[in-house]
């Protein structure tokens, strides 16, 4: 079976989301036939993704059901708008920002599970605290260790649960409180990124602080952001205040990935009935009606906040049904950032801006 041959079988393959098989996609950048094993390299750029995941699968099926050997590969291949000789983080293929109109409504926790879920499926993760004053993600996964310096004044950082961290909380102590103008807030932003080794990543997960100030727009104007997560409550204090971060995203062009609602339905262990105590629906009905991906809601659960205290991420809790609801979240985060790479590979290749190499 020769290249030709290849590519019409791989054209049996549809991309469930985009709704067109992957070669009309341009999702195959390169395929290699030697007797019966077959390279293909897919545009794919989303790791551990159940979707992306699922399509490799299908595609091996397809061709082992041909009698050849495939071996599968990935990569974005630089797109004109992309390309740059200086590019900040070049060996992380995806930045995720983690954002919230105000505090309070679960941030850092919706950070620390996004991170601990991609890398219980299997993802090279990292975790930057970014809320400058008052970093508190340290405390939520029971990490004490600072960084380590090596002899070039970078920072290696510490690691928990399969995720690199780094926070201004290792950098100061305990009560000591983070007073800081703009410009200092820029510059320490900038060192703790670029003076990082945080190696080859699949994701980084920013978790920024409230609101739409110095530390997210320093982020979003030096930072490659795939893509945010907007996280709110059901209630409409909350949501007023996600429509802020929409705008802000808005005007720096940073695709959002989706609203994620936290405390929303209280199950009551006493009494067995559910209570809605900040209300009912709010942020699948803003994602709805902002037309965004919603990406799904955690229950008001007590176990989130004795993991969030005691150091453990619910989403590591297997025989939790909170536990599930963030697992849910984490795919579908993970699956939105595929749709991301490849709706962009596919326009910029129907435009001309990116060819596949043959």
């Amino acid at each position: 079976m020769d290249e030709d041959a290849v590519r019409d079988r791989l054209r049996t393959v549809d991309d469930p989301e985009l709704g067109d098989d992957i070669v009309s996609l341009g999702l195959v950048n390169d395929i290699s036939v030697d007797d019966d094993t077959v390279e293909v390299d897919l545009a794919l750029g989303a790791p551990y993704s159940p979707t992306e995941s699922d399509m490799a699968a299908e595609i091996r099926q397809v061709l082992v059901d041909e009698g050849l050997e495939p071996e599968l590969s990935a990569s974005i291949p630089d797109r004109d708008d992309l390309a740059s000789e200086d590019q900040v983080l070049p060996n992380v293929k995806n930045v995720i920002a983690v954002s919230s109109g105000k505090g309070g409504v679960g941030k850092s926790t919706l950070s620390v599970n996004l991170a601990a879920g991609l890398s219980q499926l299997g993802a090279r993760v990292g975790l930057f605290d970014a809320d400058v004053y008052g970093p508190n993600v340290p405390r939520m996964v029971d990490a004490d260790e600072p960084p380590m310096t090596t002899e070039e004044e970078t920072l290696v950082p510490p690691e928990k649960y399969g995720v690199k961290l780094m926070s201004m909380a290792f950098l100061t102590g305990e009560d000591d409180p983070v007073i800081w103008r703009g410009p200092m807030v820029h510059k320490v932003i900038t060192q703790l990124t670029e003076d990082v080794e945080w190696g080859h990543l699949d994701y980084l997960i920013i978790d920024l602080p409230p609101g739409t100030g110095d530390t997210q727009l320093t982020m979003l104007q030096t930072m490659p952001v795939t893509g945010s997560v907007i996280v709110t409550t059901p209630q409409d204090v909350a949501l007023d205040d996600a429509r802020k971060g929409l705008e802000m995203f808005a005007k720096h062009d940073t695709v959002v990935l989706g609203i994620a609602e936290n405390m929303s339905t209280f199950s009551c262990p006493d009494c067995g009935g559910e209570h809605d105590i900040f209300g009912s629906g709010g942020g699948e009905e803003f994602a709805e009606t902002h037309e965004m991906p919603f990406l799904g809601s955690v229950p008001l659960d007590p176990a989130v906040r004795e993991g969030g205290d005691g150091g453990k991420p619910t989403v590591l809790e297997d025989d939790s049904s909170t536990g599930d609801a963030f697992r849910t979240i984490t795919e579908n985060v993970a699956n939105n950032t595929g749709i991301v790479h490849r709706r962009g590979i596919s326009q910029s290749r129907q435009s001309g801006a990116v060819t596949p190499d043959r």
